[in-house]
Parts: structure tokens; C-alpha cells; sequence
């Protein structure tokens, strides 16, 4: 694997872990709706996820990590709809998405 392409896939793990952090081992809606710094912290980690995919795709646009195109997409709608957030969905990505995501970076950099 090139060494861009790990770096990369490194400061996913980085941010996923960091998101894992800011929740404490708590899964908690209401906690994550009430703490706007939480919220915020968590948009940022998900916006470097989706930057570190998007450089990923343009030096392998065939990288095959499941729903790739997503997370850049989901990046790009944090990034420039930031007053339109829907907290559900972004609470749904880190409920569902974020542990998935975790196994496959955690199996492509073992």
C-alpha cells in the first residue's frame, strides 16, 4: 500500500478514535444534542475523515473501502451546510457508520 494512501487511512483511524473519546463510552442522544462543544468537535473529526478519504480516492480512484464516495460527500455537506446539520443523521453515522468504518481501517492497517 502506497504511503500516502496509509497516512491517510491513519488519520481516519485517528479521528475515529477521537470521536470514540469525545463520547466517553457514552451512547447518549440527549448528551450529544445538549453539549454543542461535543457536537462540533465530533462535525470537525468527520470532516477530516472525509478529507483524508477524499485525498485517498484522488491518488486511487479505485480504493476499495465500502461507501468511500459517502464519506466525502458527507464531509463536503458538513463543510458547506454547516446551518443545515441534521443532528439525527450525524448521530445515526456515529451510532451505525463510524464502527464499521473502524473495522475496515483497523483490517486494512493491521
Amino acid at each position: 500500500m502506497e504511503l500516502e494512501i496509509r497516512k491517510n487511512l491513519y488519520d481516519i483511524q485517528t479521528s475515529i478514535n477521537s470521536i470514540e473519546e469525545y463520547l466517553e463510552g457514552k451512547r447518549d442522544f440527549n448528551l450529544y444534542l445538549s453539549n454543542k462543544l461535543l457536537r462540533r468537535g465530533i462535525e470537525r473529526e468527520l470532516e477530516i475523515i472525509g478529507e483524508a478519504m477524499n485525498r485517498i480516492l484522488k491518488i486511487d480512484s479505485g480504493f476499495e473501502l465500502v461507501d468511500a464516495r459517502k464519506i466525502v460527500n458527507l464531509r463536503n455537506w458538513v463543510i458547506h451546510n454547516y446551518d443545515k446539520i441534521d443532528d439525527v443523521i450525524i448521530w445515526g453515522i456515529i451510532s451505525k457508520n463510524i464502527p464499521a468504518l473502524k473495522k475496515q481501517i483497523d483490517k486494512l492497517l493491521c
